[in-house]
């Protein structure tokens, strides 16, 4: 039988948008913290709502043509992951910033500073977004969001001193916003928490709980879905960056397994051992089968091969194909071409 294929979450976006890939664009300080203060307010996303609109239907027709059955909305709107979905939170500081030093000294950031109580302000924000891509779709197209443990990561917390105590308050906000998909009508919403693979230990003593409150009240027919990648480089072909430990995912493996319907994870970029497929016993798997942060195209045979292999270790109808991550790094074209010999492999498994 024929795997199912779908993308993670961001695609990269057309030139004619006003925003540039956050993958794509590196910033000294001064720049970047214009581009932090001076952000996609909700005044300015509306002002150039038609360009995004037609972005997003561009991205999603991609993804169907290259046979993705269940296609994301792209991310076009989003001029930073987080960030894009902190603006509709209260408690958040986007003037005053605050400089961390972030991946274990990997690069030197101000970021937004969490400077009061965290609560969900507007949840209308993503379900227009979810709306916009599923007409354009004419299918299920799934939405993605950060989760607890990772708006926290990639911030600064000024206010709570107490790491758990915030990604609760977190996960109550972002599940106003995934109730709300629900409620209208989406039917695959997913929380993207790398961080888990960076953090194991943070991960099993909250983490996984926030996860859970994040879909508190969602209704069954709604596929809930948990993204783990292991990090992003700073420039495309840079295979000397710091990724989480390979033994992350099978740390959690056992404690996340049924927390959510599907749980992804990457592969293609280093590829686990055979016995980790197999702890996971009640959720689908969708595996990463091409690499995010690679120019170089997989050919079909040995997507396939892989595919074949993992499937000695799980039944055909827990896995699902994906890339590893987000495809902003590789540019249209290459993206395209990835995801078509992704979805050819997949239908003649």
């Amino acid at each position: 039988m024929p795997l199912k294929t779908t993308c993670i979450g961001a695609y990269p976006k057309p030139d004619y948008l006003p925003i540039q890939d956050w993958f794509q664009v590196h910033y000294d300080a001064e720049d970047y913290n214009e581009r932090v203060t001076q952000g996609w307010t909700r005044e300015k996303m509306r002002a150039a709502q038609d360009l995004f609109d037609r972005a997003t239907a561009e991205a999603v027709a991609d993804q169907i043509a290259c046979g993705v059955d269940i296609p994301t909305d792209g991310e076009q709107r989003r001029e930073n992951y987080v960030h894009y979905q902190c603006r509709h939170f209260t408690g958040f500081d986007f003037e005053n910033l605050t400089r961390a030093v972030m991946r274990n000294g990997a690069y030197t950031v101000d970021l937004p500073t969490i400077r009061g109580k965290i609560t969900g302000q507007d949840n209308s924000t993503l379900v227009r977004d979810w709306q916009v891509a599923e007409a354009a779709a004419g299918r299920p197209v799934k939405i993605t969001l950060p989760g607890p443990m990772t708006i926290a990561d990639t911030t600064a917390d000024a206010f709570y001193d107490d790491d758990a105590a915030l990604a609760r308050d977190l996960s109550d906000a972002l599940n106003g916003q995934v109730r709300a998909l629900a409620e209208a009508g989406c039917r695959f919403i997913q929380v993207d928490e790398p961080i888990f693979a960076r953090k194991p230990d943070q991960a099993l003593a909250y983490g996984i709980e926030t996860l859970e409150r994040c879909f508190h009240g969602v209704p069954g027919e709604v596929t809930r879905v948990v993204h783990m990648c292991c990090g992003y480089p700073n420039n495309l072909d840079d295979d000397d960056y710091p990724k989480a430990d390979q033994q992350a995912y099978a740390q959690i493996a056992e404690a996340v397994d049924g927390v959510t319907d599907q749980i992804s994870i990457e592969d293609a970029h280093r590829y686990n051992p055979g016995d980790l497929f197999e702890r996971f016993k009640t959720s689908q798997l969708i595996v990463g089968f091409v690499t995010v942060a690679s120019s170089r195209v997989e050919p079909v045979e040995e997507i396939r091969t892989r595919m074949q292999e993992i499937l000695q270790h799980i039944p055909a109808e827990r896995l699902l194909a994906a890339p590893d991550c987000g495809l902003g790094f590789l540019g249209r074209e290459l993206a395209m071409t990835k995801l078509r010999n992704l979805s050819t492999a997949a239908r003649s498994v």
